[in-house]
């Protein structure tokens, strides 16, 4: 088995396993040569030996090592002495195994002789240099008693030496000494050992040694940070950590020290008073300057720069002599050739030494760099090399460009004129193979000379390859490295545009192109826009064309919206011209498009638009520098856009009212969307007079069909037929609207539906070809759909229209399938609680703004309500403001008294909180369980919720069993009625629960206050209404839901609401039943809510609710969300 294949193991991981005593006998038994026939088998990883110990029979060892990822491991040590395992004689082997791998290790084999001329052989060695040679250490010398008696600290040195191979003093530790094989290795090698002064004050070696200097000093009184100097110094020895025993525990050689911080190290060990002596105690050891070492080129028959300076020619025929080179080695001021015989060598990578005087004088020096496999090489075979007078040429065109790329080479007399090595070139290849590809390849260009990975400047190639990606850096074509790429299309643009250029503006880069270069041509013209509508066979649908115009290039829009999905910034046209995408047109364009796309879930190629998407229209138009479509489109279209800015519309001359300037606007503004056929949302603040205005319209319509010769001239639209208005309205208004009609346009013939068809009298065909106007309830509406839709309308009318919020009804569905020209919605609250409730009535009245409630609620709802964005919210105004009118009774109405409004918060009485709190526990954990799955258990959420709602106001509404209870509302509620009555005054009181009501009716009646009542069960509602606008009764108890809408109560000046509702705009419509027009005092709402109850927690939501409201229709700020599961475990927190 070859010697160099021996294990080498840790010296930790040897003492880890047969202790500290174990190991310092095995380590004599290896020094002694008591170790026989040892054996490696490295198939199963087993060390095995005769020891030969007490006994005249040697004693049989194993060991089974195990192959870590740190290095071998020991599995087991076994042996034939009475110990059996762990013991000094498996620890003597496995240091045997040691001293065999560094010694190997070490060896240099002599190479054998070639062919090629000696000069070329010799520098073949320095190209192709390895890693340097390690040298073992001596073996330890015996010592004497290093021990101070006196007790003084002993201080340590560090002896140097200067070991000469060629001495027979040092062949017992000269590398390779023990192979077996004919070996040379470099002559001279640098050790270090500790020393310690003896009580004497002789230094002496003691009982120091390497491998034992940090737990075996037997009783020396060192210093402690001496002493720990020289424990660094052996870790710092190998690189990787690990120490090693075999033969090296005396000396320490430098050469192989691999850590460069053995220069902190020597200047610490100044610092400390650690000396550096010699071998007799009268060297001169001194660490120097950074160390220089260059090959040395000498042309002896050449001219010296000297002689080149003066002038003075060569000798003819002297300067064709041979050319010699010599390693050359600079300590400090001291310069040497190199040779066999001269004291000197490297320290690691990271350093030299350097002996004169025979030894006398060591210096020591960091170099400049590190020391690469070429110059460790000069060191290792420092003879010089004499290149023949005819090989010279040769040489300086053909090796010294490879040679001085990896050793500085210097004419130190100036006498040979070495040539400039020219650094590498970095070049890009460009092959351009087709209409638009081409390939990119990159290589390092040296000129004539042919390298190997061996002789490439590896350091200039990195710094032009770093310099070339800094540069492409800027380009479209910035990459990680320079790898090969094949390119086509807007890429081949790029490779001309932009790398070639910054290619060719890098220093030591160079671009070289094959094939025929495209030529591409950049058009900087801004683009332009042309839109078109076409009329489609859809009805109030336009097929949509966007044509882009860049320069004398027509692009349909689509391909430009593809090129953009793809994330292109250019686009490349078939004729080699190419534009920028990136342009503020392409960017607004693209969101107006992917919006047209969106609504008719179509594509780029087909998008249509409708007469309802006229805001979108605008601002295509805004971007475009022509557009064109057919009268149609322009008639309805135009006409909303220019609305703020046309006439107005003549009143008609039936009307019997003067209308404010805020209701003829809004009278000009119906008569436009029914000209056009198109619907709308009249959503005026209540009280603004909204079924005047829709009353104008009809008047207007009626007239329009008297007079109008040709019905196409004077309505924009053929199809706008007369026909009867169909309105629907709430029970409780049905006769309102009766009243109105006969009021401000009695020339209207208006007839009400007050049965359903099977048991009606008049039948609905009947009244539709005999009147103007047919008013009938939701309810009816709802049961006789079918009916409804067998007639021809002129228009429908949805009075409160929040009747049709919810899409799943019927109601809305009956009214979105009735065939009708014009379809209006009259309502002060179009949404009350979420956005889809204002999709729900545009889907009816204007089908085409929103067709798809999947999209509404992924574009419009979702954002705006839980993520609280602002744009989708400003996109949403501007796509209804044409087809939706809201004025405010703020903005409007000048003449209005003002609305007070003022919070009473009522503390319930001890008894009735305790009752509140015990039934609140229970509710609120069955409810939090049940919130889990709201949508299932949504009923008996709100069953639980309306309980906690009837406790804060009065425990008996639950339970008659608290009947005795007071109720604190109720005792708030008289106080301020007795002060508001004996004022003259006159008061609505409004609340959810009826049950609350009665109780507030029996104590009124109690008191003897006059009152009337209304709630859904009333009959005679008009005489109710009646008795208190005539002044019978100053109190009107009212539920919500009955009084929320169709009442004009301006007679009352103070308003009650006893209880909060979810829903912020009902309570509105309530108060709006006082404060309106005609009204003319001050009016002053009181919002009771007892305290610490879950009316508190109401109100929080209907704030809420009311941003979102406000965010829409009145362009507020605040956002809000529908009642989810957040909003339940909300009102139920302490």
């Amino acid at each position: 088995m070859s010697s160099q294949q021996f294990p080498l193991i840790d010296a930790r991981e040897i003492l880890r396993v047969v202790g500290g005593a174990a190991f310092t006998r095995g380590k004599g038994y290896a020094d002694t040569d008591r170790i026989l026939d040892i054996d490696w088998d490295d198939s199963d990883a087993t060390l095995s030996a005769d020891v030969q110990g007490t006994d005249l029979e040697p004693y049989t060892t194993v060991v089974q090592l195990v192959n870590a990822k740190n290095g071998w491991r020991i599995g087991s040590a076994y042996c034939s002495c009475p110990v059996g395992q762990n013991c000094k004689h498996t620890a003597a082997i496995m240091i045997e195994s040691n001293s065999i791998h560094m010694r190997a290790k070490d060896d240099i084999v002599v190479e054998a002789p070639v062919s090629s001329p000696a000069w070329h052989q010799s520098l073949d060695g320095l190209l192709a240099a390895g890693a340097v040679p390690k040298a073992t250490s001596p073996k330890p010398q015996a010592s004497s008693d290093a021990v101070d008696p006196s007790g003084r600290i002993q201080p340590l040195a560090l002896q140097f030496e200067l070991q000469d191979n060629m001495l027979s003093a040092h062949r017992q530790w000269a590398p390779g000494s023990g192979a077996g094989r004919q070996r040379a290795a470099r002559r001279f090698q640098l050790g270090v050992r500790p020393m310690v002064r003896s009580g004497n004050g002789r230094w002496v070696r003691g009982n120091l040694r390497w491998n034992s200097i940090s737990f075996k000093t037997y009783g020396l009184n060192l210093d402690e940070e001496q002493h720990r100097w020289f424990c660094q110094f052996v870790p710092l020895h190998r690189a990787n950590g690990q120490l090693y025993f075999g033969e090296d525990n005396d000396w320490i050689n430098l050469d192989d020290f691999s850590s460069p911080l053995l220069w902190t190290l020597l200047g610490e060990a100044r610092d400390l008073g650690i000396e550096f002596i010699g071998r007799n105690g009268d060297a001169d050891i001194r660490v120097a300057d950074p160390a220089g070492l260059v090959l040395a080129a000498v042309r002896p028959g050449g001219s010296s720069t000297e002689a080149r300076d003066a002038g003075t020619a060569p000798v003819p025929g002297d300067d064709d002599g041979p050319l010699t080179l010599a390693p050359a080695l600079t300590v400090g001021e001291e310069n040497v050739l190199l040779g066999g015989d001269v004291p000197a060598g490297p320290i690691g990578h990271h350093g030299a030494y350097l002996g004169l005087d025979g030894g006398h004088r060591i210096l020591l020096a960091p170099m400049a760099h590190r020391l690469n496999p070429t110059e460790l090489e000069m060191f290792r075979h420092p003879e010089s090399i004499e290149i023949p007078r005819d090989d010279v040429d040769r040489f300086l065109k053909k090796v010294y460009p490879r040679l001085g790329r990896k050793v500085t080479v210097a004419s130190p007399d100036g006498s040979v004129e070495l040539p400039d090595i020219q650094p590498p070139k970095l070049v890009l290849k460009a092959t351009f193979t087709g209409e638009d590809e081409a390939e990119m390849s990159w290589d390092f260009d040296y000129g004539d000379v042919v390298v190997d990975a061996d002789t490439r400047d590896a350091t200039a190639e990195a710094e032009l390859e770093r310099a070339v990606l800094r540069a492409l850096e800027e380009t479209p074509l910035a990459c990680a490295s320079l790898a090969p790429r094949s390119l086509k299309g807007l890429q081949t643009v790029d490779l001309i545009r932009h790398v070639i250029p910054a290619v060719e503006a890098t220093d030591g880069a160079e671009v070289r192109t094959s094939g025929d270069q495209p030529p591409f041509h950049e058009l900087t013209e801004a683009p332009e826009l042309t839109v078109t509508t076409v009329e489609s066979e859809r009805r109030d649908w336009f097929d949509l064309g966007l044509i882009i115009a860049v320069g004398d290039l027509r692009i349909p829009y689509a391909d430009i919206l593809r090129a953009l999905s793809r994330g292109q910034t250019r686009m490349l046209m078939p004729d080699k011209t190419y534009f920028s995408l990136e342009q503020p047109l392409f960017d607004k364009l693209r969101e107006l498009v992917s919006e047209a796309t969106q609504l008719t879930d179509g594509d780029a190629d087909a998008l249509q638009i409708t007469r309802y998407q006229a805001s979108l229209w605008e601002e295509l138009d805004a971007l475009a520098v022509q557009t064109e479509g057919p009268d149609s489109w322009y008639a309805g279209v135009g006409s909303l856009l220019d609305f703020a800015e046309s006439g107005p519309v003549d009143l008609p001359s039936g009307l019997r009212a003067e209308l404010r300037p805020y209701q003829l606007s809004g009278f000009g503004w119906l008569a436009t969307l029914w000209r056009n056929g198109l619907g709308g949302v009249l959503a005026d603040d209540m009280g603004l007079g909204k079924t005047l205005q829709t009353l104008a319209l009809m008047l207007h319509a009626k007239q329009t069909w008297a007079t109008g010769a040709d019905r196409s001239e004077s309505t924009g639209d053929a199809t706008n037929l007369p026909g009867p208005f169909l309105v629907v309205a709430p029970t409780s208004v049905v006769s309102n609207w009766e009243d109105e009609a006969k009021k401000f346009a009695p020339d209207l013939r208006v007839a009400t539906v007050s049965d359903t068809q099977p048991r009606a009298t008049v039948k609905l065909a009947t009244l539709a070809a005999e009147y103007d106007i047919v008013i009938t309830s939701y309810t009816l509406f709802r049961l006789d759909a079918d009916a409804y839709q067998e007639q021809t309308w002129a228009g429908l009318v949805l009075d409160e229209a929040q009747f049709v919020k919810n899409k799943a009804t019927k109601a809305h569905q009956a009214a979105r399938d009735l065939t009708a020209r014009f379809k209006l919605a009259i309502t002060g609250t179009p949404m009350e609680n979420n956005l889809m409730e204002l999709w729900s009535i545009f889907s009816i009245v204007s089908p085409g703004l929103f067709p798809s409630a999947v999209r509404f609620a992924e574009n419009y709802q979702r954002p705006i309500e839980r993520q609280g964005l602002s744009e989708p919210l400003g996109r949403l105004r501007r796509r209804v403001r044409p087809f939706m009118l809201r004025r405010t009774k703020d903005a409007v109405v000048t003449d209005l008294p003002p609305k007070q409004e003022q919070v009473l918060h009522i503390d319930l009485t001890p008894k009735h909180r305790k009752i509140y709190d015990t039934h609140l526990q229970r509710e609120r954990q069955k409810i939090l369980r049940l919130v889990e799955d709201m949508d299932k258990n949504r009923f008996t959420i709100f069953q639980s919720l309306t309980l906690l709602r009837m406790l804060s106001l009065d425990a008996s509404l639950v339970d008659d069993e608290y009947a005795g209870v007071a109720s604190a509302k109720l005792d708030v509620l008289f106080e301020q009625l007795e002060d508001v009555l004996a004022e003259g005054h006159r008061a609505l009181v409004f609340s959810q629960f009826t049950s609350f009501l009665k109780r507030a009716a029996s104590r009124l009646k109690d008191e003897g206050v006059e009152y009337v009542y209304l709630d859904g069960s009333t009959r005679r509602r008009q005489e109710v209404i009646a008795a208190f606008k005539e002044g019978r009764a100053p109190v009107f108890l009212i539920s919500l839901k009955a009084g929320g809408f169709g009442l004009n109560l301006t007679e009352a000046d103070y308003c009650f609401l006893l209880d909060p509702w979810w829903n912020p705009a009902a309570e509105s419509q309530a108060v709006d039943r006082a404060h309106r027009i005609g009204q003319t005092r001050n009016v002053m709402v009181y919002r009771m809510v007892a305290k610490d109850t879950i009316e508190e927690k109401v109100v929080a939501l209907q704030d809420a609710k009311r941003k979102l409201i406000s965010s829409v229709m009145d362009e507020g700020e605040g956002f809000g969300s529908t009642l989810t599961a957040d909003d339940i475990r909300d009102l139920l927190k302490d």
